[in-house]
């Protein structure tokens, strides 16, 4: 919207006779006490970001590589619960045992917030390429180190503790991969596709996920439980190593997103505004949740249906096949690993589909499909039966394609460029710590407290019920370019077409976008007539409001291309 001072035009219009231009004849004949607005001037075509594919894809395959890594773990040490568990705590009953390496995997969570908080701010200072980078080393290291720790036999139970603390340093550096990475690519993909690119994150985070899971069955039907026990739990960490050299490498390749380019020069072609303009500013965590905590709320909320929906079925159900329905470790691993193939793979779709029809729609029928299913879907897994148990795990799996195909595009586009990845790691990382992360050690809990096999059921059809009903306060983004960021486009075409139809096209918002501010005055025939830059009037409304229209005549200079008010006719 257009920004109004109670400044006014009379006695500052040229006097008649000058030698003024059409739009200062306008502009004089305007009529006295009109207030002065401030309206974004129009795109030109150099202002649309035309999407280089080549970066696209180097920028979409740097940043799978730290998804597939970090899901692997957690595949890895999902899969791996019962085995680990007379490793470090041998004297415990097996319970015990569970609940505590259940309890390790969500104390992980417990730190992602804090990792989400510090690297969300530093990817909005000094950029998202080099804090992702960061990221990954510390993941493959601490995934790699876990392999090394020694055994309770070793050093008793200081094994317990090295094991808690080198999951906490995980968790701190997984704090800033997904929210990154889903900021990245957010920022490099299309507008019109942005829901189909971004959703090969989540592709390749189940895929990992999968992967890490079948080396786990493999050295099962290999090296048989008591090997597994003795050493071959840790090879799957160790090989984190390698795995983690070459995954390093790709992310290293990426190039900065042109998006947060694009921002950073705005934000210094424009330092003396942006006081008055609160989404153009870099925020620190405080700020961020003062200025952005009902779309942060939002987020949450939805994020927390999501994964623990997720988490259920990846993380929890190896568990709860092996101990609530008598299949053993191998069985449990093996089943789930062709249901998160199919379902990675399905996953894209998804993401095209949020670009057709919308996000919001997309997730609903993730939510819906949670409290339709869930019920049917445990119900299957009880009969006991190989194919009844692929059934319902097919019928969990299918509303996580929905759900999760839709966060990496959905979540980013809530947020403003400046804050993005700060508001990012806040949002998703807090609602994975208290809902995600610690849905295995939950729902086991429940399960154990009541004697109910059902409780899984319950639980998800709760949080997907709240969940669905957040949906109805998230912001609508398909075919949208992102909160201050210009419109990004796959041809130069497109370019033209986005430039020639910017004030009819109903998907195209100037005002979130990082353009200079015109001025203009409303005439008595109710037309918006636009200022000169150095009209004293409006010189004198600029300073009032904290408008920098010597960044607007610079840019005009350097450009070569004079600007025009949206709205305006000039």
């Amino acid at each position: 919207m257009p920004r109004d001072l109670d400044q006014t035009a009379s006695g500052r219009v040229s006097e008649p006779g000058t030698d003024k231009s059409a739009s200062d004849e306008r502009a004089r004949r305007a009529t006295p006490r009109r207030r002065i607005s401030f309206r974004k001037r129009k795109l030109r075509v150099d202002d649309v970001n035309v999407v280089d594919r080549s970066m696209l894809h180097r920028a979409i395959g740097g940043t799978i590589v730290g998804n597939t890594m970090e899901w692997y773990d957690v595949g890895v040490f999902g899969y791996l619960i019962t085995t680990m568990g007379p490793v470090f705590l041998p004297e415990a009953d097996a319970s015990v045992q569970t609940l505590f390496l259940l309890g390790t995997f969500a104390a992980t969570f417990v730190a992602r917030p804090a990792g989400g908080v510090f690297f969300g701010w530093l990817g909005d200072k000094i950029g998202r390429q080099r804090v992702l980078a960061a990221t990954l080393i510390m993941m493959a290291a601490s995934t790699f180190a876990l392999g090394l720790l020694p055994g309770y036999d070793q050093i008793g139970v200081w094994a317990a503790v090295l094991l808690v603390i080198v999951k906490l340093v995980q968790g701190f550096s997984t704090g800033g991969e997904y929210a990154g990475a889903t900021t990245f690519v957010s920022e490099y993909a299309a507008d019109r596709r942005r829901g189909f690119f971004a959703s090969f994150l989540d592709m390749g985070s189940y895929l990992g996920f999968a992967v890490g899971a079948a080396l786990v069955s493999v050295l099962q039907m290999t090296l048989g439980s008591a090997a597994m026990g003795e050493y071959g739990w840790r090879i799957p960490f160790l090989a984190a190593g390698p795995l983690g050299a070459i995954a390093i490498y790709f992310r290293l390749r990426i190039e900065e997103s042109p998006t947060f380019q694009a921002a950073l020069e705005a934000q210094e072609r424009s330092v003396h505004e942006l006081a008055a303009n609160d989404e153009a500013a870099t925020k620190g965590p405080i700020g961020i949740v003062r200025s952005y905590w009902r779309p942060i709320l939002v987020a949450m909320v939805v994020v927390a249906a999501a994964n623990t929906v997720g988490y259920a079925l990846t993380s929890y159900m190896p568990t709860y096949l092996t101990e609530s329905k008598g299949y053993d470790e191998l069985h449990g691993t093996l089943l789930t690993i062709p249901v998160l193939v199919v379902m990675s793979l399905c996953i894209p779709l998804t993401g095209k589909l949020s670009d057709r029809i919308g996000r919001r729609p997309v997730l609903w029928i993730g939510a819906v499909s949670t409290i339709v299913l869930s019920i049917p879907a445990f119900l299957l897994i009880g009969v006991g039966s190989v194919p009844a148990t692929l059934a319902g795990l097919a019928l969990v799996a299918f509303p996580v394609t929905f759900y999760v195909a839709n966060l990496a595009s959905a979540l980013p586009a809530q947020f403003p460029t400046a804050s993005r990845y700060g508001a990012m790691g806040i949002a998703y990382n807090f609602a994975v710590a208290i809902f995600g992360g610690t849905t295995p050690f939950i729902v086991d809990a429940l399960i154990k407290a009541t004697g109910n096999d059902m409780m899984p059921a319950y639980y998800l059809m709760a949080t997907s019920l709240v969940g669905g009903a957040a949906i109805f306060f998230l912001q609508e983004s398909a075919g949208r370019p992102l909160p201050g960021s210009m419109p990004s486009v796959e041809s130069d075409a497109e370019a033209l077409d986005v430039v020639e139809n910017q004030e009819e096209d109903p998907l195209i918002d100037l005002t979130h976008m990082p353009l200079a501010d015109v001025p203009v005055v409303v005439a008595a025939d109710g037309e918006a007539v636009q200022l000169p830059l150095d009209h004293p009037a409006a010189v004198a409304a600029a300073e009032q409001a904290g408008i920098d229209l010597e960044a607007t005549a610079l840019e005009a200079q350097v450009s070569g291309e004079d600007p025009v008010a949206s709205g305006t006719s000039a």
